[in-house]
């Protein structure tokens, strides 16, 4: 299966499944998104909350909810809890990556300006902790603030990381858990928690989501040097030139010889970057195998993910959390 042949795609199919609920969210995301006195929030907001992008972290609370026959309405705010905390994420990640492009469409930050994107995503931030307290659960509440904790966490080691050669494979999990792991197993984790199952089943569901984020990130890393500016959503090549040390460069730079090294440490932690440095840099990630061993670590999240539903009740949604698991690596096909 490939992101562009698969005749029904896992994600289509779990939109489908939930689209009542998520139309109730997304209605609730829009009603929650609006100040009073300040209406470059809704403004900016709704750049990027209508930009196109496919809510997959809200729909993961839904589906884990729903597939622990969760009968109330608490994952409508969960979920819109989980989307206001990732949107916030992308407004903050924009700014401090100095970005111009998100989901196709220019960034928050280069249509208004930086503080403008840092205070809006400041205002998400709150917004989302209002909605985990309308719940009631202080697991919940424990949960999803314990996420927003590691994910800035994750951004502030990436900052130390990034650009320095002697960053590790360890290293690098420690950011992608952070990063975009630690959202993906809270969104799944507090949808059983909402619905009250076995913890058994809750501790699956918190594995399933950080195994499929670990996955979903290693593919994002390798897509921005083996993808399309219309897969990704952003120009191929950015992290390159943002000088981002992610898991196919630290494979290279693990296998580099002394001249090899010495590219990497110019366009890496010097930033001195050439004409044709990118083509360089693939034709060296392709000479060490880099983006074939990563996409096996990436194949090896997805089967970690599809293990952990092993015991969670044979529904279809579990089966399109399952097919899921499959399609996001698949995108590197």
């Amino acid at each position: 299966m490939s992101l562009d042949t698969a005749s029904v795609k896992p994600m289509e199919r779990l939109s489908a499944e939930l689209a009542d609920d998520m139309e109730r969210v997304n209605a609730l995301i829009r009603a929650r998104m609006v100040s009073e006195h300040a209406p470059r929030i809704p403004e900016i907001t709704a750049h990027l909350v209508e930009a196109g992008g496919k809510r997959l972290r809200p729909m993961l609370t839904l589906a884990t909810a729903r597939m622990c026959d969760y009968q109330g309405e608490d994952h409508l705010l969960l979920a819109a809890t989980v989307e206001f905390i990732h949107t916030a994420t992308l407004l903050h990640d924009d700014v401090v990556d100095e970005s111009d492009q998100r989901r196709g469409r220019p960034t928050a930050n280069l249509l208004w300006d930086n503080k403008s994107s840092v205070l809006v995503g400041d205002y998400l931030f709150a917004r989302s902790f209002k909605l985990m307290v309308e719940t009631g659960s202080l697991r919940v509440l424990d949960i999803l603030s314990s996420a927003a904790a590691t994910i800035a966490e994750g951004e502030v080691l990436q900052l130390t990381a990034a650009q320095n050669l002697a960053t590790t494979e360890e290293i690098y999990t420690k950011v992608i858990r952070g990063k975009t792991a630690a959202l993906f197993s809270a969104a799944t984790e507090v949808g059983g928690v909402i619905a009250g199952a076995d913890e058994a089943i809750v501790r699956d569901l918190h594995t399933y989501g950080d195994a499929l984020g670990m996955a979903f990130q290693i593919v994002d890393d390798l897509l921005d040097y083996g993808g399309s500016t219309a897969t990704i959503g952003k120009n191929v090549g950015d992290d390159f030139r943002e000088r981002k040390l992610t898991l196919p460069v630290i494979k290279a730079v693990a296998k580099a010889d002394d001249e090899e090294r010495a590219f990497w440490r110019r366009v890496i932690e010097k930033g001195d970057q050439r004409d044709g440095d990118l083509d360089h840099a693939l034709s060296l990630l392709d000479k060490h195998g880099a983006m074939a061993a990563a996409r096996d670590d990436a194949l090896a999240w997805a089967a970690t993910a599809k293990a952990a539903l092993a015991q969670v009740p044979q529904t279809a949604l579990r089966e399109m959390l399952e097919d899921l698991a499959d399609y996001v690596v698949a995108r590197i096909n």
